[in-house]
């Protein structure tokens, strides 16, 4: 069923923009939302820096503003504030972050992209809230703010007027998710479709590299058995074998990956496994059997079950969705539009 719109526009989107921000976390919602013009949707768009002059982005790219926060009067319909790689300059900027605890007063939805969450969480506003940023640094935002509930593996979350991301490109997710809130699902599957992108798209960040989030660890003897998995996932992985492999008790390894990777073995095992299986179905023919007993699921009742478990998704549907239909030196296929949400 479709969501009744909430808007009759034209809604404010604030956009704070600042020297070495990512250029995508800007561009991509842009590109959300002023195809939602032509679809039925109304936004006008402004483009905010501290002091009102253009800003050098990460990509070395620059870019124009509309106006410096002083100017910026009145109440955004939504504030996004995007990331950049050097969020731990900016967490300590606190210009900055009176910056963004000002313009959220003006806001009745606030909004980060992949590291503008570690703004958000610096000034204090996701105190109590769930929250989503990049795979890589979900562990860095947990530590560093204990008051925020990061969830590693969402690709966004709502929380209250606070709507987080995970890196970079799910800041499209983002930003298709409040047109849809704003303008029905409608509008949204149109602005989906025209920039050929899932409206929705299956599973969350645990689709990224599961063995280099974990691999962080200082012990050589966990490190051998991270990376044992990672390199044959097909393997015998059972709790006593990789005790035997660190030369510790089985009891300690269980304590080593709730301490050192946040997670227990037998669920790092089927993650590397899940991670492994994807990949041979993107980019291969394989029957599924074959790639159930490769990657260690041993039948491919077993591979279905943790696919839907975790990426909310066949294995079938998921080779259809993901895999590319060119071969070396054909021009690629049309693009399919992506499927309704």
């Amino acid at each position: 069923m479709n969501r009744t719109p909430a808007a009759t526009g034209p809604l404010l989107v604030t956009i704070l923009v600042f020297p070495g921000v990512r250029l995508l976390d800007v561009t991509g919602p842009i590109e959300v939302f002023t195809s939602a013009d032509e679809f039925g949707g109304r936004y006008r768009l402004k483009l905010v820096s501290p002091d009102g002059a253009e800003v050098t982005t990460a990509a070395g790219t620059r870019l124009s503003v509309d106006m410096g926060v002083e100017d910026a009067h009145g109440t955004s319909d939504v504030l996004i504030v995007p990331g950049g790689p050097t969020w731990e300059q900016m967490v300590k900027d606190d210009a900055l972050l009176d910056i963004v605890r000002a313009l959220d007063t003006r806001a009745r939805r606030t909004a980060s992209i992949c590291t503008g969450a570690f703004l958000l969480a610096a000034a204090g506003l996701l105190d109590g809230h769930r929250a989503a940023t990049h795979w890589r640094y979900s562990g860095d935002l947990a530590l560093r703010y204990p008051a925020v509930r990061v969830e590693p593996d969402a690709i966004f979350v709502r929380d209250g007027r606070m709507i987080t991301s995970a890196g970079v490109s799910a800041g499209i997710d983002l930003a298709l998710a409040l047109v849809e809130e704003h303008w029905g699902a409608d509008v949204a599957r149109a602005v989906a479709k025209d920039m050929v992108v899932f409206m929705q798209r299956p599973g969350g960040q645990s689709q990224f590299s599961v063995h280099a989030r974990a691999s962080h660890t200082r012990l050589d003897m966990l490190r051998r058995v991270l990376d044992a998995v990672a390199a044959d996932p097909g393997a015998d992985h059972t709790l006593s074998a990789m005790a035997r492999r660190a030369g510790v008790s089985p009891r300690h390894v269980t304590r080593l990956f709730r301490d050192e990777v946040g997670t227990t073995p037998a669920r790092y095992v089927e993650q590397i496994r899940l991670e492994a299986a994807r990949a041979m179905l993107e980019s291969g023919d394989d029957p599924l059997a074959v790639v159930a007993r490769r990657t260690g699921f041993g039948s491919p009742e077993s591979l279905r079950r943790a696919f839907v478990r975790h990426l909310k998704v066949t294995p079938g549907a998921f080779r259809a969705r993901f895999r590319t239909t060119a071969t070396a030196g054909e021009e690629p296929s049309a693009v399919p539009a992506p499927p309704p949400a």
